[in-house]
């Protein structure tokens, strides 16, 4: 058996930048999620936080860990992979000549991989039948970002986050359905654990029925509408 071990991480900024947070977990030797952790971030962009997932999951395994870490940032993966040498050797400088963003991260990032077998695999967020620990981590940045309080297993807890598609089973389509508009229907919604945006700009409280708008949550009868904005 392998011990190298699996692990995701992810970012959320509600707003980009807005109310941020970070998220980790672990798996153990049967891939199911072992332990994870996320913290607040105030107001901070969503490249923040996936940057500061990433510092937060390689501070909590120790030096000569073999790790396969998941991420749905493509930012993140070639900031630390292609992108860092090259700044190194200008001086932290960018192609363009402009300093590079959130340095202090990254250089954070550097230090700890350099002490760590780290083998880095992008995965799709937000996809039917995804990776399930990044959903996890996910969900757990989100909740971090919406709340601004820290948890995880450290902390006394002792599910793990349910992301959000998984916390209510959608309702079953009723016969005689014909002729309700599309998207004014219950069918698919969830409630809202928390407060939020939807896409179209207006808010929706903590217990109100949402439904998923492309990669991200809002009113069901904005289901036709474009979703906008970075999505957390």
């Amino acid at each position: 058996m392998s011990d190298r071990i699996i692990a995701a991480c992810d970012g959320a900024a509600k707003g980009n930048p807005g109310p941020a947070g970070w998220a980790w977990v672990i798996a153990d030797a049967e891939g199911r999620p072992e332990r994870w952790e996320a913290g607040p971030l105030g107001r901070a962009t969503n490249n923040v936080g996936e940057l500061t997932a990433l510092l937060r999951l390689l501070e909590a395994v120790d030096p000569g860990t073999s790790l396969e870490v998941r991420m749905d940032s493509q930012y993140a993966i070639k900031a630390v992979t292609q992108w860092l040498p090259n700044w190194k050797r200008n001086g932290w400088r960018t192609a363009a000549g402009k300093p590079v963003a959130n340095q202090e991260l990254v250089e954070g990032i550097d230090a700890l991989l350099a002490e760590r077998e780290v083998e880095f695999r992008y995965v799709p967020a937000h996809q039917v039948g995804g990776d399930p620990l990044n959903a996890i981590a996910d969900q757990a940045a989100s909740d971090a970002a919406l709340t601004q309080e820290a948890a995880g297993t450290a902390l006394g807890a002792v599910e793990v986050p349910v992301p959000a598609p998984a916390r209510t089973a959608p309702a079953r389509a009723k016969a005689g359905g014909a002729g309700k508009r599309p998207g004014r229907t219950t069918s698919g919604t969830i409630k809202a654990k928390f407060r939020g945006t939807c896409p179209c700009g207006r808010s929706y409280a903590a217990g109100e029925r949402i439904a998923k708008l492309g990669t991200r949550w809002g009113h069901p009868d904005c289901a036709t509408a474009t979703p906008g904005g970075a999505a957390g």
